[in-house]
């Protein structure tokens, strides 16, 4: 198979063609689109693998991308660091750890076709270590049982299950740009057992495009989620409520309409992406509705020849000042330094109070925590 292929059930889409079978299928009649998000990952990618490679002795050039950031640079050197610890780790049990970078996977015996890339897998004697890069900022990622890692597990294991004595598989999120590194250890035989029970009848439901079209948080990256039929179904759901105001409606229908309003609001709004870009780029035309100029604000053509020509005018105050941020201040600074100087003067507010789903990872607080910052919408 040559390695640029794109799989129909790849690792990458595994949670949502698990949840919805014939997506993968479905997916396969939209042309792939890379978004700027997805390329500053892929340049992401490349230079966190370049770090490690020459942390690792190994020969590397060093990508250079329009993407190229202050902040890149950090969160790279936090993810090598990151697997430079692993990798020790691994040497307490094992003198000589496998370490491979960037490693095609095949897991095609369980999934039909199926391979990936793994960022970094850490091979000692009973335990085998997947670690993956996430530069994204947007969906939060999650090792626990993450299907993409378990796929790659067990790719892995077919390459080395006969050369080591694995008991154990270890999946590593890392993800700094949302504060976010995270591991799951799972035993071999509980992932085995995964494989029987969910992975393979699953996935030959996608593979074949048959199943329930299922929609869920998994639809977010689907390339079809825009004009899914099963998607739009249950987002208008909501419209049986009329969204009366929230005094007529029960507890429960309320409970109901909050649990949709985020996805329903994105679905909303990925809806009008998609008509607008067919109406801009492709002559489409949408019967009720017409393209216009956006608004626009107004702005300096040449701020030298504006600089001079108040000046000479007479106004000299025209320049303004302000502080940089603090996250400026503290990388300027170095963090230690910064405490030590600005430690004093900085404070972090307390926030107010905010409605959000349970699984939502902040503690939460009491009602009478929140009465001084919440009135009630009933009252005048």
């Amino acid at each position: 198979m040559p390695p640029n292929r794109h799989a129909v059930l790849s690792a990458s889409s595994s949670h949502r063609w698990l949840h919805c079978n014939p997506s993968a299928r479905l997916e396969l009649e939209f042309e792939d689109r890379e978004t700027e998000a997805a390329a500053e990952g892929t340049a992401a990618h490349a230079l966190a693998e370049h770090k490690l490679r020459k942390a690792l002795k190994m020969r590397s050039t060093r990508p250079v991308s329009k993407y190229d950031s202050d902040e890149m640079e950090l969160y790279t050197d936090g993810y090598m660091e990151f697997v430079l610890e692993a990798i020790e780790e691994a040497r307490q049990d094992c003198p000589d750890p496998k370490v491979l970078i960037e490693q095609r996977l095949d897991f095609s015996c369980y999934v039909p076709d199926g391979f990936g890339t793994g960022d970094c897998i850490i091979v000692s004697d009973k335990l085998l270590h997947i670690v993956d890069f996430k530069y994204g900022l947007g969906v939060l990622v999650d090792a626990e049982h993450n299907p993409q890692m378990m796929l790659y597990a067990l790719g892995a294991l077919r390459l080395f299950d006969s050369l080591y004595d694995i008991e154990e598989v270890a999946m590593s999120i890392y993800q700094p740009r949302r504060d976010n590194v995270s591991t799951c250890i799972i035993p071999v035989t509980e992932l085995m057992d995964w494989v029987e029970t969910t992975l393979k009848p699953k996935a030959e439901l996608a593979y074949k495009g048959e199943g329930q079209y299922t929609p869920g948080p998994w639809c977010t990256f689907c390339k079809a989620a825009v004009k899914c039929r099963a998607r739009a179904e249950d987002k208008l759901r909501l419209a049986k409520y009329e969204f009366a105001m929230p005094p007529l409606l029960t507890d429960a229908e309320i409970e109901d309409i909050l649990g949709s309003l985020e996805s329903l609001s994105k679905w909303a709004n990925e809806l009008m992406a998609y008509a607008q870009d067919a109406a801009i780029n492709h002559g489409k035309v949408w019967h009720g509705y017409k393209l216009v100029e956006s608004r626009t604000n107004r702005k300096y053509i040449d701020e030298a020849a504006v600089i001079a020509a108040a000046h000479d005018a007479g106004y000299s105050d025209i320049f303004k000042k302000s502080l940089i941020s603090i996250t400026e201040m503290e990388r300027l600074m170095g963090k230690k330094t910064f405490k030590e100087i600005l430690g004093a003067f900085v404070e972090k507010p307390q926030g107010k109070p905010t409605l959000v789903p349970a699984s939502d990872k902040r503690p939460a607080i009491t009602t009478a925590d929140a009465a001084t910052e919440f009135t009630d919408f009933t009252e005048e």
